[in-house]
């Protein structure tokens, strides 16, 4: 009998919110979107919560802000599918309108849940919402914003590192800028132990390593949690 790997867990979590009824934003939505990346990544993002471009795919992050997100991201020399990508909010809310606390509460234990599974190093908290749940404190972000915090989020002792949502800064130079530097402190800060982490044990940083000797023979593709890659993965996007 095999192992069960994160990946077969965050599946099992994602059957489980499928047909999600914890508050009413269940009545008008699509689909839930859970999240989708790497299920060992060292980096996770929580943004806000789905938009219509998510609940018509059923993915996070697939507009404008993503698009963003994914620039950003190669900016340091990471992509997408080396992160988790999930929402405080699994369901859209109508209109876009912004999260209410009733369904942050119904919300935040799948949340906590998926970081618990995953274990990543540091949690980027995207905006307002994310920032003052995944931090516990009612700071919004332009007070915390670019300055890592170490907190317990999952049974486990991460880096919450606030920056701003990428939607803040699609027309704004000045927001953008700061998002950018924000993101340019990643790859030093996934390389930072721990508290009570060795040195040895932090990861290389992903935009500062050195050149490698030739490569080994290609392992098996590694399959991202949210594609749709096999007819048993049924719900997966």
């Amino acid at each position: 009998m095999s192992i069960p790997t994160r990946r077969d867990d965050l599946v099992s979590l994602y059957h489980d919110l499928s047909d999600c009824q914890k508050c009413p934003l269940s009545v008008e939505r699509n689909t839930v979107v859970f999240g989708t990346g790497d299920p060992d990544a060292d980096l996770m993002f929580v943004g806000e919560a789905p938009g219509f471009n998510e609940d018509k795919q059923g993915k996070p992050f697939v507009g404008q802000a993503g698009k963003l997100l994914d620039k950003l991201l190669a900016e340091i020399g990471m992509e997408r599918g080396q992160c988790f990508i999930a929402n405080v909010l699994k369901c859209r809310p109508p209109g876009n309108r912004d999260p209410q606390p009733a369904e942050i509460e119904a919300c935040e234990g799948h949340l906590f849940r998926q970081i618990e599974l995953i274990q990543p190093r540091v949690v980027c908290s995207l905006g307002n919402f994310a920032t003052k749940l995944l931090s516990g404190q009612p700071e919004g972000i332009t007070k915390v914003r670019g300055v890592p915090q170490v907190r317990e989020l999952g049974g486990r002792t991460v880096f919450l590192y606030p920056i701003f949502h990428p939607a803040a800064a699609l027309y704004t130079p000045a927001t953008l800028e700061r998002l950018r530097e924000d993101f340019k402190a990643l790859p030093e800060l996934l390389a930072q132990p721990l508290p009570g982490e060795s040195s040895q044990a932090a990861p290389e940083s992903p935009a500062h390593q050195e050149p490698s000797a030739p490569e080994p023979a290609p392992e098996p593709e590694r399959v991202l949690v949210g594609a749709a890659v096999e007819a048993d993965q049924l719900g997966l996007f």
